[in-house]
């Protein structure tokens, strides 16, 4: 069971990392198309909310069925670390170019969502692929300007911290250090990358390498595809999600305060991203035996998860502690 990566030789030397604005532009829509991924994007949801209601996104959303294909054609593996969505825009308009291809594509993704492929909106599509991919990539382009491009400079900060933070790994313990913190359904074993899920896949990357890519709204999910001859890629959630969008840091609010006492309220709101106790402690300038009792108290009351990464114990909040330190209970 599982989806399974298997490296060759050549592909251990070709692993690298890139950042996608079109990826996060695809990864917003689903968002919104998907409640049980709005607990970390509250605040960001009522920033959009009047901006998304000015779109209409259905031709997108028959493409993300739950399970099943996605189309490979509307999201090419970028080819650099940091490429600009025109350019990824770009190269999904030059799929019209193979039409016979596009329409393949669009019919295995619309046929994984029951009556898809009947809806008016399906049978426009497969009736003139060319057409579909220029309609599709300008509702991209909609929903880059609408739903991402005002907050790209916090994501885009997100995503190349993570990839800073997964590079040192890389080079201090190699793949299986890197694999073994990115996400708890990927298991290095041998020369196999393994994503835990129903059914069975197997891809060799045949000197390929893997594309690892951090995303903010892929959470819960960690996603492995692509069919040949598109890179093999891995795009997993990145860390820090849960205060992406919180207000910087500053004093506990007095109600929090008065709810949990001062000091573990501060606590709770000084971890704007994972952090261990000493890291804690030196930030709060407090014992790091008195933070590590206060994390030890939120952590029972559900506020707070840990996990370990080497030598050091993370906290980070739940969604519980990141509605309490923002004000964003639904």
């Amino acid at each position: 069971m599982g989806f399974h990566f298997r490296f060759g030789a050549d592909d251990l030397l070709r692993c690298r990392f890139a950042v996608s604005p079109r990826w996060e532009t695809q990864e917003a829509v689903r968002t919104l198309l998907r409640p049980a991924r709005h607990v970390y994007h509250l605040p960001w949801l009522r920033q959009i909310r009047a901006a998304a209601d000015g779109l209409d996104l259905r031709p997108l959303w028959l493409l993300m069925p739950r399970a099943g294909h996605n189309p490979d054609f509307l999201s090419p593996p970028p080819v650099g670390p940091c490429v600009t969505i025109e350019e990824e825009l770009a190269r999904v308009r030059a799929a019209a170019a193979v039409p016979d291809a596009v329409g393949e594509d669009l019919r295995r993704a619309l046929f994984c969502t029951p009556g898809a492929a009947q809806s008016a909106i399906g049978e426009r599509m497969l009736a003139d692929p060319a057409r579909a991919v220029r309609e599709l990539a300008d509702l991209y382009e909609q929903a880059w300007q609408a739903l991402v491009a005002p907050h790209w400079p916090r994501l885009r900060a997100l995503l190349e911290a993570d990839i800073l933070f997964h590079s040192r790994r890389l080079a201090a313990g190699g793949l299986e250090a890197l694999f073994d913190g990115l996400h708890p359904d990927l298991r290095w074993h041998g020369s196999t990358l393994t994503i835990r899920r129903p059914g069975h896949h197997d891809r060799s990357l045949d000197g390929q390498g893997l594309l690892l890519m951090p995303s903010a709204f892929v959470w819960p999910q960690v996603v492995g595809g692509y069919d040949p001859p598109w890179q093999p890629t891995l795009v997993y959630p990145a860390r820090g999600i849960g205060a992406l969008w919180t207000a910087p840091e500053g004093p506990a609010p007095p109600a929090l305060a008065r709810l949990l006492g001062r000091a573990r309220a501060e606590v709770l709101c000084a971890l704007h991203e994972p952090a261990s106790t000493t890291a804690l402690a030196h930030r709060l300038g407090l014992a790091p035996a008195t933070v590590s009792a206060h994390l030890k108290a939120l952590h029972g009351a559900g506020l707070l998860v840990s996990a370990r990464h080497g030598h050091q114990v993370l906290y980070e909040r739940t969604p519980v502690g990141i509605a309490l330190t923002t004000g964003s209970v639904p």
